[in-house]
């Protein structure tokens, strides 16, 4: 089986070589002997990955392919699309995991003994593992394997051809006819077949190298990872953060639900427990199978998944879990409102055509045991819209509703609104004067697009839960948190917005503070005029020898490094924000075995994203930080580079304009084509000090820029409440 299967965009091979696009684009155009497109677009051409990886090393441009990049590469252009090669490389890193030696067996020999081979080995962990057997006996698989083993090489296919047609089809899976009629729940995974493997041969051997290496559920995070960031658009995910809260919330379960699981991160943040059951569903067939291989590879807990419209085809309607977890699709119209009318679900009144989420909710209530808790992210409007109402009031009647949290803006997409979290239990019995616990957490929200202060949330929100869930009741916490009794909400809204019904706590930044408000701003405005740069002086413009970033790189006068995915430190995060507003560190990034990139003082970190021309240096406070994603970190060579001139030279907005590339919605930068003049080190630092006397005048009219909005903020409250007098 030839690699050349596998394609690679000039954008991978740019990667590939440590280079531009543009290079790429020269090699094509000097080079005769450059390997010829095999796919894509006349715009947009692919390569084969074999060839060009030859061509590179022929030409002295590329040593070795990195192991990872190899792999995310194979995967990335497999000729089925990536979602195919992630599930088969799932399948084949969980037989790893599960059973090592059965994979060293099936390995061994030509591509297409390992495709015949690999079919029957599959069924068996899978099986085990998910459940997956499809009707098919034991014997008979291991019969299959003995056979491949012996008989001839040929491909083994493991199911007759006219069961490809039947059910919603994830490429590269198999599955078997049902009856006529609406397309109902089939298990999120099938084993592929021998063909169907044949072309991913050459991964699967890379992505096992790559385990041998790192472990089998750390390749696949890191691959699937890199896909997710790969294609924003086609995903909605919930932050690691996020689900962790809603996990703690629901507390330990050892049945777990999530019936809209996209990738998994729900039933992947519950805290493990002997002989755990998890359940998952999607409507999309490639996310259900997907998060089936993520959880069996992350744990030891027995998986249940399926593909199919939970709401129209529930996967486990006799399921009574101790805990259901959801992210439920927001504003969804066509759920199922004219079909499913007279479904037995719907316990608290037959949601309106709008309440899509409210669907969900009695959804997760139906599949709890008596006494269950179920934890469903909202949109904050399913607390107000009017349509909604008489469910909300049965569900705080009966008991089933316990708690409603106000996330920051920035938790969950969409970002840009503050979204909820609801608390609800199956009721076993009707409290005699029921209580609903109403949290705020907004005021944790950070700066800019950072995220939000996730240990504050945390703390904020399972602290009151906790305490609420002893005795029922909860003392109030000015602006923070309060029960409230149930009788109070059954108005003609039934509004659960907890900033509805949370008093304002005393702040700080009362009208008190305002005289030590306005003294820092004069003390910052009298630091801004001294730091005012003098007039410059016109002069002629200076032509100076140029190099390029990429070229100190290869040289050695600094290092590069790109923002991770994760690490094993849980460090504060320097994100691309933190960078465009001059902020501290206030991301994360998920637990992950990846290395996290550090940064020490003297780094300069340049933003990829959003066309700004901004590059930080890094200083005593900020270092010691992880390097967050659509970041790029600069390490100089003291000897060889002044980090200010570097950063200051970086800033240029002629710089930027020419190492840029620009798309529909954003615009790029290939830092490796940032230019700066060859000067000698004792003019470098000329330069450098007068771009760090600009830096900090640039920091001190941002800090002024803020206490000015706290002034201006305070007085305007003040004056509409009365504390403030107005003259």
């Amino acid at each position: 089986m030839q690699d050349n299967a596998t394609e690679v965009t000039a954008a991978g091979i740019a990667r590939l070589a440590g280079v531009g696009r543009a290079a790429v684009s020269n090699w094509r155009r000097r080079h005769a002997d450059f390997p010829k497109p095999v796919g894509g677009t006349e715009t947009s051409p692919s390569f084969a990955l074999a060839e060009v990886e030859g061509w590179l090393r022929k030409q002295g441009k590329l040593a070795e392919v990195p192991l990872r990049e190899r792999v995310w590469q194979q995967l990335a252009g497999h000729p089925e699309g990536p979602v195919t090669a992630l599930v088969h490389t799932g399948c084949v890193l969980l037989l790893i995991h599960e059973r090592p030696t059965v994979w060293l067996d099936v390995s061994a020999g030509s591509d297409e003994r390992l495709a015949a081979m690999l079919p029957g080995a599959l069924d068996q962990v899978l099986g085990s593992r998910l459940g997956a057997t499809h009707g098919r006996d034991v014997h008979t698989v291991r019969a299959e394997i003995g056979s491949a083993a012996v008989n001839s090489p040929a491909p083994v296919n493991t199911a007759p051809a006219d069961h490809a047609q039947a059910g919603p089809q994830l490429p590269g899976a198999v599955n078997t006819p049902g009856p006529a009629g609406p397309p109902g729940p089939a298990p999120a995974l099938r084993t592929p077949t021998g063909p169907q493997l044949l072309a991913s041969v050459p991964l699967l051997r890379g992505a096992a190298e790559l385990a041998a290496e790192t472990g089998a559920r750390q390749t696949f995070e890191f691959l699937l990872g890199r896909h997710l960031d790969a294609n924003p658009r086609q995903y909605t995910l919930t932050p690691a953060e996020l689900a962790r809260l809603m996990a703690d919330l629901a507390g330990p379960a050892r049945t777990v639900l999530d019936p809209a699981c996209g990738t998994g991160a729900l039933l992947r943040a519950v805290d493990a427990r002997p002989g755990q059951e998890l359940y998952a569903q999607d409507c999309a067939p490639d996310l259900a199978a997907l998060a089936a291989l993520r959880l069996a590879l992350h744990a030891r807990a027995s998986v249940r998944g399926a593909a199919g419209d939970t709401l129209r085809a529930d996967a486990h309607p006799e399921l009574r879990a101790d805990a259901v977890l959801c992210h439920p699709p927001f504003n969804e119209r066509n759920w199922g409102h004219d079909e499913l009318a007279y479904d037995p679900r719907w316990e608290y009144g037959f949601p309106a055509r709008t309440e899509s989420e409210l669907a969900w909710v009695q959804h997760a209530l139906a599949r709890l045991a008596d006494g269950g808790t179920a934890v469903l992210l909202m949109p904050p409007a399913a607390a107000s819209r009017r349509s909604g109402r008489r469910i909300r009031a049965d569900l705080l009647r009966r008991g089933a509703l316990r708690a409603v949290v106000a996330l920051p803006v920035g938790a969950a997409p969409p970002y840009n609104i503050p979204l909820h979290v609801w608390v609800l239990r199956r009721p076993d019995r009707t409290p005699a004067a029921p209580e609903v616990l109403l949290v705020d957490t907004g005021r944790f929200a950070g700066e800019g697009r950072g995220g939000p202060d996730w240990p504050a949330v945390r703390d904020a929100a399972l602290d009151a839960w906790r305490s609420f869930a002893r005795t029922g009741r909860l003392a109030e916490r000015p602006g923070s948190a309060r029960s409230v009794p149930v009788i109070e909400l059954l108005d003609d809204d039934v509004d659960l917005a907890p900033a509805r019904h949370l008093p304002p706590p005393a702040l700080p930044e009362g009208a008190e503070a305002l005289p030590v408000v306005r003294e820092r701003l004069g003390e910052t405005l009298r630091l801004t005029a001294d730091l005012t740069p003098s007039p410059a002086e016109p002069a002629a413009p200076v032509r100076w020898p140029l190099t390029t970033v990429g070229e100190l790189a290869r040289g050695g006068a600094l290092l590069l490094r790109t923002g991770g995915n994760g690490g094993h430190a849980r460090v504060p995060v320097l994100t691309d924000h933190d960078v465009l507003a001059g902020t501290a560190p206030s991301g994360t990034l998920p637990e992950s075995e990846e290395e996290a990139v550090l940064t020490e003082p003297g780094d300069v970190v340049v933003p990829v994203l959003g066309g700004g021309s901004v590059a930080r240096v890094v200083d005593g406070a900020t270092a010691g930080a992880a390097l967050g994603r659509n970041l790029v970190l600069l390490r100089p060579d003291p000897a060889a580079l002044d980090p200010w001139f570097l950063a200051g030279f970086l800033r240029g907005t002629a710089n930027h304009r020419q190492a840029s590339s620009y798309a529909s919605t954003a615009t790029r930068l290939d830092v490796r084509r940032l230019q700066l003049p060859r000067l000698p080190l004792e003019e470098q630092r000329r330069y450098g000090a007068r771009f760090g006397a600009l830096d900090e005048f640039e920091r001190a009219v941002r800090r002024a820029s803020r206490l000015g909005e706290q002034l201006v903020r305070g007085m305007y409250d003040g004056l509409t409440d009365g504390t403030v007098a107005p003259d």
